[in-house]
């Protein structure tokens, strides 16, 4: 028999999300009914901050998410950020230098508590009225405020060739994330995770990792899963995080986080196969 969680975690875009962004009504009312069951809720996400706002109604009584792969914690409704763990400037500065040298057609872009930083030509499929858009090269604009997650673009480069480089450029300095945007590296300072941050999470409220479940779908979920009591990959998960996961459970799109954990709120008992019958 798998042990009953008291925190259940959980990635959003591919995960708790569908494929077209919304939360269906299933997942809604499951995800609502777990604190009234004692179990606590929290999102985990490489989204930043500004991008939660849509999904506070799912957020939780708490308000309250973990964005940008572990470097924030925000307070969705207030729109505050309630706390921050962000990079040396010095080394990424340093990091930003060398990866010009190994990229010379490279873009960056800076995530920080105030809001995005994008060089002159990123793109804005968004069209984001945050965004504050510098001039190529200004390294010290993108540095203008405390960065929580660098980002990085290399324009007609192949996905996985532009993540080696990245890679054995940042090396110590920093952590490379992937959370499956094509082109796109997310590098967040050294010892920051979704894992780390959800570990202080349940350590303030005193429950131990093997009293978690966390779902995910991406290899930027992957510290977190690891860390979790039960590692849950959704079946559309990348094959990394398949072959890791403890438990598989049902794609995005048939309401997998849904399906797994409506039995901890006495709907549909054996569905999830998880808890044992």
């Amino acid at each position: 028999m798998i042990r009953r969680p008291r925190l259940v975690a959980t990635d959003l875009d591919g995960t708790f999300l569908r494929s077209d962004g919304t939360v269906s009504a299933r997942t809604a009312r499951v995800w609502a009914a777990l604190p009234e069951q004692g179990i606590e809720t929290v999102i985990v996400t490489a989204r930043p901050p500004r991008w939660l706002h849509d999904l506070a109604h799912v957020v939780g009584a708490h308000g309250i998410a973990i964005c940008g792969n572990g470097a924030f914690v925000y307070a969705v409704e207030a729109r505050e950020i309630v706390e921050q763990h962000c990079f040396d400037p010095v080394v990424l500065a340093d990091v930003m230098a060398d990866l010009r040298r190994a990229l010379p057609q490279v873009l960056l872009a800076t995530e920080t508590a105030t809001g995005p930083f994008f060089e002159d030509g990123w793109p804005d499929p968004r069209r984001e009225t945050e965004r504050v858009v510098v001039r190529a090269g200004d390294d010290g604009a993108l540095l203008a405020r405390p960065v929580g997650k660098l980002l990085a673009l290399a324009p007609g480069r192949p996905t996985e060739e532009f993540l080696v480089v990245v890679r054995e450029v940042v090396a110590e300095r920093g952590r490379l994330a992937f959370s499956g945007a094509i082109g796109l590296a997310e590098v967040g300072p050294a010892g920051v995770s979704k894992a780390t941050a959800l570990a202080r999470w349940s350590a303030e409220r005193r429950i131990a990792a093997e009293e978690v479940w966390a779902f995910g779908d991406m290899p930027n979920d992957l510290p977190m899963l690891e860390w979790a009591g039960r590692g849950i990959a959704v079946a559309n998960a990348h094959q990394e995080v398949l072959e890791m996961a403890d438990h598989i459970a049902p794609s995005n799109d048939e309401d997998g986080v849904a399906v797994t954990t409506e039995p901890l709120v006495g709907d549909r008992p054996t569905a999830a196969g998880l808890l044992g019958s």
